[in-house]
């Protein structure tokens, strides 16, 4: 006797948004099924991977990833570059050097290394603040009117500063990325207030907080998960949106990632050991529903596109 197999119909579609302009440009979004629930839906878009890279050289990187980038850490173009030629569909550009806890940079300093990063590319790049939400209210802003030449998509936006960088995104006609605490219905009220605004549709990714594998994964992918059910089984428009997760920075920072096989023989190569837990929180993410994943180490990129290809 055949088996058939259960599927259950989607009445809602998860919004189509283009990144980057020109021949390196793409699409994310337009699901109208879960994630690679081909059987039930379409999934027009495979998720793309981007890469982060620092407006300064970091310091306290892990061992592994100052193996591979440690002679462009100076020049966020040529390291960039790198990224690009291991494979990175798109760019993210920290601005670390912002950080009111750290250099304290001004937001004319920052906009300035944007602009020199966006001139050199013809990938899509995202400008992603530092953890302060009242400097990147600045800082973004800043950005937005700086890099008037080309689209950027900027975040984290929040509750504290939408307006702020909304306001710039509007003016000069960027996207944003609309970031909120590993909550549904926090995620889905600034949608509606970045729409309030008048941030069109098309102009806002969602970014739910992500948590690195052991590190409150499970609760991010529930979160994920439950948002996008409501998306397209509940039709809920402010939830139909791309997702984008930033792993790479809450992957590397932590102990298991970092500390070398000399001081903890047990946990064995720190470098196979960093690489698998990025590649795991991203497919696992990717599962959830992540539409687009960042991450720091280029062979994490291969395992991950390997994986997308298969599933």
């Amino acid at each position: 006797m055949a088996i058939e197999t259960p599927k259950v119909a989607s009445s809602g579609k998860i919004k189509e948004i283009l990144l980057g302009q020109g021949d390196r440009s793409f699409a994310i979004g337009g699901e109208s099924a879960l994630p690679f629930y081909t059987f039930e839906g379409a999934m027009p878009h495979a998720p793309r991977i981007a890469m982060e890279i620092w407006d300064k050289a970091p310091e306290d990187w892990a061992a592994p990833l100052a193996e591979a980038f440690a002679d462009v850490y100076a020049d966020p173009v040529a390291w960039a570059k790198k990224c690009l030629e291991a494979g990175a569909d798109a760019i993210v550009l920290t601005l670390a050097s912002t950080d009111p806890n750290g250099d304290d940079a001004p937001p004319e300093q920052a906009a300035a290394t944007a602009k020199k990063v966006a001139a050199a590319l013809d990938c899509p790049l995202i400008v992603w603040g530092s953890d302060n939400d009242k400097k990147n209210g600045e800082v973004l802003r800043k950005v937005a009117e700086t890099v008037d030449f080309k689209e950027l998509t900027l975040g984290p936006v929040v509750e504290a500063n939408y307006k702020q960088v909304g306001a710039g995104a509007i003016g000069y006609k960027h996207k944003v990325v609309a970031s909120t605490p590993i909550d549904v219905n926090l995620a889905k009220q600034l949608n509606i207030l970045l729409g309030n605004l008048g941030v069109k549709d098309s102009a806002i990714v969602m970014d739910c907080t992500t948590g690195g594998l052991g590190y409150g994964f499970e609760y991010t992918y529930s979160v994920m998960e439950r948002a996008r059910i409501a998306a397209l089984q509940q039709d809920d428009a402010k939830l139909q949106f791309p997702v984008v997760c930033n792993i790479g920075k809450e992957i590397w920072k932590v102990k298991e990632a970092r500390i070398s096989a000399a001081e903890e023989p047990s946990l064995g190569d720190a470098a196979r050991r960093g690489i698998m837990l990025e590649c795991v929180t991203a497919v696992g993410l990717l599962l959830a529903g992540a539409d687009l994943v960042v991450l720091r180490h280029p062979q994490s990129l291969e395992l991950v596109r390997e994986v997308i290809a298969e599933l």
